[in-house]
């Protein structure tokens, strides 16, 4: 029987497929049966030989039909029609395991509903800042350097990157790696990930802030850990509180949401209590690059690089889509995580791992994000002008120092009317998120209804109107 072509079982021929195992299953073709030539059922269909040829090819390779040259097919033994339905078959239960069942039991996300006017989700960049034609430089040049071979690679990431990053993070960051240091992810999501099941067993404890990145916390839960939330101030991680873990997540540059930075006392008695305890810190710098008012905060890995595992991100900088991000850590760490990720994905994408090397080396990227953090401080100058003039005394204002959302909070409004108030704005086109979700499902959530507004993804006549319409949503509210 000739080789079966994709056109050829279009059309008729997945008509005559469909035909012929109805007949099978009904019992008008038993096992042992011959089927006509090509010749008659061509004639019969009319449909071409070849046509039919390729469908009785396609039921062989099925298992339908068994043939041997020269001859017509037979319908394979086994395939008897069911004369009487057959009682149900008792169904084992079947096992998820203990990661799944957690997964199932984490809090769904919230729908993601589109609306038509303005929307300040966090998270979300604008598309005109992607540079466009400095990343379509770097694709082409690095795609016109053909191999001669393509092959899987190495799941710590190309060592382009990784050398281009270490010069980087020393320009930028003050961290002082070696590019045996980096491991490149698909984002920071996938950071956490890894940290989660390298560093946690099935009932040890890790510390969060509260409130904290949600993610972060299902991905820690999700590993089996029993969170430990402990919280935070203007001063960031409160850590006289800190209790016995085997690792805390901060994000002590820019605390999400409420927006403190952790200061160098409390920097210096959080590491004090890693290298006592004998736990790690993962130090989540998601928007470090963004400081408003003065130069970026250093990392915590610059003092104690043995105790801290930071987490970087280019989803704040170029696009959440790109879904590159790494780790730098601590010495010894590396092959472990390289070893857990390449029995994830095997490694990142290779054409945006040298496309994004190529950016880094060339100072592309450097002069992009000086170009979106003017961008980005222009409108936040907007949002908080906007909100001044628009809400005034209404709403308090908490973290706008730095990163790419602020915090408010609707004074003499309890948190209660957080779902009504989100309803309202997006009745009008409005889309707002409270900030209620972040925090521990388990303890006491703040009294005062809050939200969290990123602005990174407006232009700042948007980001007025949006300003406008939640103004009048609480004036309609109160």
């Amino acid at each position: 029987m000739r080789g079966i072509g994709v056109g050829q079982l279009e059309g008729v021929g997945r008509r005559i497929i469909a035909a012929i195992k109805e007949q099978i299953h009904s019992g008008a073709y038993r096992p042992g049966d011959r089927l006509p030539s090509s010749r008659a059922f061509a004639a019969e269909w009319g449909a071409s030989r070849t046509t039919v040829t390729a469908a009785y090819g396609q039921l062989i390779a099925e298992g339908y039909l068994v043939t041997r040259a020269g001859a017509r097919p037979i319908v394979a033994q086994g395939l008897a029609a069911k004369t009487a339905p057959a009682p149900a078959p008792t169904v084992a239960a079947r096992h998820l395991s203990g990661f799944a069942q957690r997964l199932l039991g984490l809090p769904p996300p919230a729908p993601s509903q589109a609306v038509n006017v303005a929307d300040f989700r966090y998270g979300d960049l604008a598309g005109d800042d992607f540079p466009v034609l400095a990343w379509r430089r770097a694709l082409t040049k690095v795609s016109l350097r053909r191999k001669a071979r393509l092959r899987y690679a190495d799941p710590q990431g190309t060592a382009d990157l990784r050398l281009a990053l270490q010069g980087y993070l020393w320009r930028a960051r003050g961290i002082s790696c070696s590019p045996d240091d980096i491991v490149v992810v698909n984002g920071s999501q996938q950071g956490l990930d890894l940290c989660a099941r390298m560093l946690l067993d099935p009932g040890d404890a890790f510390l969060i802030e509260n409130p904290g990145y949600i993610l972060a916390r299902h991905a820690f839960i999700a590993a089996g850990g029993i969170a430990v939330p402990i919280p935070v101030d203007g001063e960031g991680l409160c850590v006289d509180e800190l209790q016995p873990g085997r690792l805390v997540y901060v994000t002590p540059s820019h605390q999400f949401p409420l927006g403190g930075v952790l200061s160098a006392r409390r920097r210096r008695a959080l590491l004090a209590w890693a290298a006592a305890s004998g736990a790690y810190v993962i130090e989540d710098d998601y928007d470090g690059e963004y400081r408003h008012d003065i130069a970026p905060i250093p990392p915590l890995q610059t003092l104690a690089p043995q105790s801290v595992i930071y987490v970087g991100t280019f989803s704040k900088t170029l696009s959440p889509t790109l879904r590159l991000g790494y780790l730098v850590l601590p010495a010894g760490l590396a092959r472990a995580f390289s070893e857990a990720k390449r029995l994830t994905d095997r490694h990142s994408p290779l054409l945006e791992q040298e496309a994004l090397a190529e950016l880094l080396a060339s100072g592309a990227y450097e002069r992009h994000v000086r170009s979106i953090r003017r961008k980005n401080a222009e409108r936040r100058a907007v949002l908080l002008e906007a909100l001044s003039a628009e809400c005034g005394p209404a709403v308090s204002i908490e973290g706008a120092d730095t990163g790419l959302h602020v915090v408010i909070w609707i004074n003499g409004v309890g948190a209660d009317s957080e779902a009504g108030i989100v309803e309202a704005a997006r009745s009008i086109g409005l889309g707002i998120h409270p900030v209620s979700p972040l925090y521990d499902p388990k303890l006491s959530k703040p009294q005062t209804a809050g939200f969290i507004l990123g602005y990174a993804a407006l232009d700042t006549e948007l980001v007025r109107r949006g300003v406008a319409m939640l103004a009048s949503v609480l004036m309609t509210g109160q």
